[in-house]
Formats: structure tokens, C-alpha cells, sequence
């Protein structure tokens, strides 16, 4: 490395570390912020956001010109696309968090000891979040606004395809955060697009960030969980799987299915494996799979699906456990509530999967002996979002068992405190 490259990693370096200083600082005042401060901050995030619809769809239409120049996946654009309906709904979830319960303070659990000490168990903010996210910008918003509302602040790192329309929804949030007598500093964004960025947050600001939440492909979460100097909230994969057990009905199980997999292929609470019961496959699989080929789904069946689809393509041992993100889909007829249980614990990455069934010992059964995420009965696994959870917006999910799980919201993005009331007592020797 050059003099001139050594220098040049140092200034990012001591910028990055101010960036982590100046929101420690923030979290500091956010720690002791009324609740209705924070929510006429939100509010005032969400008017912005109204208001600058014009700037951020011209920022995101830049965005979008050298995505394309890039040939960058179908799924990645859509993921990548803003539009006056985006934009609307991302202020109405801003506003959605403004109207949630204050998590901060809550008493989760009060007890008094034989001995008259009188105990407290209460909400408390994480402190400093990092969040690392590719692609999407409306979780800029999102995940500014959850850090608000859960006392947090937070630096946000996002993807270079996302780079104008993230700084254009980030001024946003800092007017409003000004406006309302908050720190700009309480939701920050990383001012390059210098990769090192990156590795210098992930190794070197421990003493700024509490945790650190990717949001991405597999590439990004791998790399952050691996580098990361401080906790990681977040899942690898979304290899989520609907399973058609022999009770279910044919039409729900077909609407359901094609919801699952075609209303957004590049989420990850998109169905990537569908498991047919073969008690049901000769009335149920036709109609299923013709439904997603006519939706313009390519289906990668294995041998009992193609005998009876036979427009389907060859599933191959890459498909079982792939996330395609994409209008792909692997099929396969499977004996039984025990076959498929197997194969989900075999592919499954944890994080969503769900039974169509009338039978409710299978649903008990599916419910108990799984331990992804979420778990659903007969409802498409594209619920598998914060929003739909009642959360108002989420900054992602998350399939590990420490923490939270699930949908990571404003109350998953607390730790709790004790607090211990007495009237003299001394611990005897």
C-alpha cells in the first residue's frame, strides 16, 4: 500500500470513528427523551418523506439508470424501485412506528423478595445499531424510525446501488430530527461508498456500536457475521417452505401457494420450496403448479411432480435449500407430515414455513416440531414481515435464538435493566 493509500485508509478511519462518537453521544439523548418527542420527531420524518416525494424518486430514478447500466437482476430492481405508491407507503410506515406503545420504561416484570427488596425489570435502549443493507431504501426510513422510537441511534450503511435515493430519504430524517430539537446525529449515514467502510465498521468501532444488523444477500450476512467485532442480529438465507399436507383445501392451498411464491419473488419471506403430500398430489399438484407456471414461474419439479406437470423443468440437488429470489420455485410430492417435517429440517434455514391443513393434529405437529422463525397455517409466508406483524415497519428478520426473534422491531431493538427498591435491607453474612 502507498503513503497516499495509508493516509486516505486513516482520514476514513478517523471519520468513521467521529461518525460512531457523535452517535454514542446521540444515544445518550435519545436515552433520555420523552416519548412524545420522539413521536413528534416521527411524524415529522413522515411529512418530510410526503414532501420530498419529488427529490426521492429523482434520486431514485438515477439509482435505477445505473442499475440497469449494470444489468443488475430482475429481483435486485424491483428490490432497487421506488414509486409514488413506495414512497407513500414508507411515510405511512414511519408514521405506523410513531403510533406504537413507547417501549422504553416499560415494566416487563416486578417482584418483591421475602426481605422487602422490591425488584424491576424495565426496558432499556441497545444504544448504537449498525445496520448494513444492500438494495432496498426504504429501509432507510425504516430502520431510522424503529432506532427512534426504541431511544437508539443509529448508523446506516447502504448499498452503492441505493446510494442517491438513501441520501435523498437520510436528509429527510436529519430536517425533521433537527427540526424537533433531536441530534442529526441519532440517525447517521456512512458518507462514502468506500468498501473499507465497512470493514471499519465491523472491526474497529466496537466501542461506538452495541450490535450490528445486516440486511442483504447471503455474500453481505456471511461477511458481516464472520468480521463483526460486536453481536449480529440477522439470518443468512430465506429458504422458506410451504408445505400441502393431504387435508388441505385445493383452492385455499393454490391461492395461498402462488401468493407465497409470485406476489414479491425477491423478499425473503418469498416461498422457494413448495412439498406436496403425495395423499393429495394427484388432485392438488396439477392446479397448484399450473397456477405458478401461468403466473410466469419456472417450476423445478422433482420426478412425481413433472409425471403429472410435465412442463416443469428437472429439479436438481442445488435446488432443494436454494434461495432463488427470483420467479423460480422447487416442487416436490413428499409421504407425509414426517417426510416433509425432514426435509425442512434438512434445507430449512430457519426462518419461515408454513402448512396448508384442515387436519389440526398435523398443524399441532408442524407447529411443535419445527423451530424456524415463524411458523403459519394456511397463510401465505409473505406475512413474514414486521408490518404485517403490527410492528409498523421491521429492520429485518432474525433466525437466531439469542435475543430476537422474528421480525426485529422497535421492542426487539431493547435490553432490559433491574432495577432494586428497598427500605435499608443488608445482605447477611
Amino acid at each position: 500500500m502507498s503513503t497516499a493509500e495509508e493516509h486516505l485508509g486513516l482520514d476514513l478511519k478517523a471519520r468513521m470513528r467521529a461518525l460512531g462518537a457523535a452517535a454514542r453521544q446521540a444515544a445518550g439523548v435519545l436515552a433520555q427523551t420523552q416519548p412524545a418527542a420522539k413521536t413528534a420527531a416521527l411524524l415529522r420524518i413522515a411529512e418530510e418523506l410526503r414532501s420530498a416525494q419529488e427529490r426521492i424518486l429523482a434520486a431514485n430514478a438515477t439509482d435505477m439508470a445505473a442499475a440497469r447500466a449494470r444489468a443488475l437482476s430482475g429481483a435486485m430492481l424491483d428490490r432497487l424501485e421506488l414509486t409514488p405508491a413506495r414512497v407513500a407507503a414508507m411515510a405511512d410506515g414511519v408514521a405506523a412506528i410513531a403510533a406504537l406503545e413507547d417501549p422504553i420504561g416499560q415494566v416487563l416484570a416486578r417482584w418483591e423478595r421475602p426481605n422487602g427488596l422490591v425488584i424491576e425489570r424495565v426496558r432499556v435502549p441497545l444504544g448504537v445499531i449498525g445496520i448494513i443493507y444492500e438494495s432496498r431504501p426504504n429501509v432507510t426510513a425504516d430502520a431510522g424510525a424503529l432506532c427512534l422510537r426504541s431511544g437508539n441511534a443509529v448508523i446506516l450503511r447502504g448499498g452503492s446501488e441505493s446510494v442517491h435515493s438513501s441520501a435523498a430519504i437520510g436528509e429527510c430524517m436529519s430536517l425533521a430530527l433537527e427540526a424537533s430539537g433531536l441530534p442529526r446525529a441519532a440517525i447517521a449515514l456512512v458518507p462514502t461508498q468506500d468498501r473499507q467502510a465497512v470493514g471499519i465498521l465491523l472491526a474497529d468501532m466496537s466501542e461506538y456500536l452495541d450490535v450490528i444488523v445486516p440486511r442483504g444477500g447471503k455474500g453481505l450476512i456471511a461477511r458481516v457475521q464472520q468480521d463483526a467485532r460486536v453481536p449480529v442480529m440477522g439470518h443468512l438465507e430465506g429458504i422458506c417452505h410451504t408445505y400441502v399436507h393431504a387435508s388441505a383445501d385445493v383452492d385455499m392451498a393454490r391461492a395461498i401457494v402462488v401468493n407465497a411464491k409470485m406476489r414479491r419473488t425477491g423478499i425473503c419471506g418469498a416461498t422457494e420450496t413448495v412439498l406436496i403430500d403425495r395423499a393429495c398430489a394427484q388432485t392438488h399438484l396439477p392446479g397448484i403448479v399450473g397456477d405458478l407456471i401461468a403466473a410466469g414461474c419456472e417450476v423445478h419439479g422433482d420426478a412425481d411432480t413433472r409425471a403429472l406437470v410435465a412442463e416443469c423443468r428437472v429439479a436438481n440437488d442445488q435446488d432443494w435449500g436454494r434461495e432463488f429470489l427470483d420467479a423460480i420455485v422447487a416442487v416436490r410430492v413428499v409421504d407425509g407430515i414426517d417426510a416433509a417435517l425432514q426435509h425442512i429440517r434438512d434445507y430449512g434455514s430457519g426462518h419461515t414455513e408454513a402448512i396448508i391443513a384442515e387436519d389440526e393434529k398435523a398443524v399441532s405437529r408442524f407447529f411443535g416440531e419445527l423451530d424456524s422463525a415463524i411458523l403459519m397455517h394456511n397463510a401465505s409466508t409473505q406475512f413474514a414481515d414486521g408490518g404485517e406483524f403490527g410492528m409498523g415497519a421491521e429492520i429485518g428478520i432474525s433466525t437466531g435464538r439469542i435475543h430476537a426473534r422474528g421480525p426485529v422491531g422497535a421492542n426487539e431493538l431493547t435490553s432490559y435493566k433491574y432495577l432494586v427498591r428497598g427500605t435499608g435491607q443488608i445482605r447477611p453474612g
